[in-house]
């Protein structure tokens, strides 16, 4: 899961090198993701893994990210 994570990450901003993504590493303060860069990784985490964000979550680490994903994929 964290691999394709990081990978949709790189693709959209190619300046975040994938090796310094961990679970624990915080979006905004790690990364320096801003609310545009966070709505075009929440738009590729939709079509890469087919399900729609339905409301506003406001992550802060890749990990939690992650178990979203995972929550919404397994049902």
């Amino acid at each position: 899961m964290i691999e394709q994570l990081k990978e949709i990450m790189v693709n959209v901003m190619p300046d975040i090198e994938d090796m310094e993504i961990t679970e624990d590493t915080l979006l905004k303060d790690d990364l320096g993701l801003d609310s545009l860069a966070l709505m075009m990784i929440s738009i590729e985490i939709e079509n890469a893994f087919g399900f729609r964000f339905e409301e506003f979550k406001p992550f802060k680490t890749v990990g939690e990210v992650c178990s979203y994903i995972k929550e919404k994929t397994d049902k």
